[in-house]
């Protein structure tokens, strides 16, 4: 496997999508910084707002550094935003508060899929920092099981990878919908609101294809499509 050629073929596109992705997200969300929201208000007191509308008492609002930096501690039962989102009063601001206590809600609820995510997260995190080495170390002492053993662990990374995008696209669509219920966005904002998730939302899309991709290449060279490893 090692400067396979194949490998470049597959990863290369897929890391070009990643790039754009990012670049995506990052300009929309910069344009959208830029435009503030009729009610005027924070980022913060966005979040802060639609939990109390949801009668969700136990999560906190905090400011963390960073940018893009957002995110939902459903461990501590924190709502982290970054400085940007926190105190902007932007269209941005706005989208990004809404889609973090999107997940807030769904942990309250305990949606199905956000549960299941939780639960495999230790496996899937073991499986994502040990298969790398049972892949190369099967590999170079030519060990099939090894291999195999590693492909295996990186599988169950990837169905990680893919728990996440019902869970994300579900608290966006949470997210667009209690903003524009509670007035909290009107008219052209709630087109912006839903251009910065969309372009969020690509990143995890592009995080999707680049894990399957991989994980198609390793069957490959096993000879589950024909391959082999040479």
């Amino acid at each position: 496997m090692f400067f396979d050629p194949l490998y470049l073929l597959v990863m290369l596109p897929t890391l070009a999508l990643s790039l754009w992705a990012q670049f995506k997200v990052k300009s929309t969300i910069n344009k959208y910084s830029e435009i503030g929201t009729r009610s005027g208000m924070t980022g913060a007191e966005v979040a802060r707002r639609i939990l109390q509308q949801r009668g969700i008492t136990d999560v906190r609002v905090e400011e963390v550094d960073g940018f893009l930096s957002d995110h939902y501690d459903s461990g501590n039962k924190v709502l982290r935003l970054s400085p940007s989102i926190y105190g902007g009063r932007t269209i941005a601001a706005a989208g990004v508060a809404a889609h973090e206590v999107g997940h807030a809600i769904q942990h309250a609820e305990r949606y199905a899929p956000l549960m299941f995510r939780q639960a495999v997260a230790p496996v899937a995190s073991f499986g994502s920092n040990v298969s790398i080495f049972l892949i190369l170390g099967g590999s170079l002492l030519a060990s099939a099981s090894m291999t195999l053993l590693g492909v295996v662990a990186f599988s169950v990374a990837v169905f990680f990878t893919l728990l996440t995008l019902p869970v994300e696209f579900d608290a966006s669509r949470r997210a667009k919908e209690v903003l524009a219920n509670m007035g909290m966005v009107s008219g052209n904002e709630g087109a912006g609101v839903a251009a910065c998730l969309n372009a969020a939302a690509m990143t995890y899309v592009a995080a999707a294809v680049a894990a399957v991709a991989q994980l198609l290449y390793f069957l490959f060279r096993l000879g589950i499509f024909g391959g082999r490893e040479e």
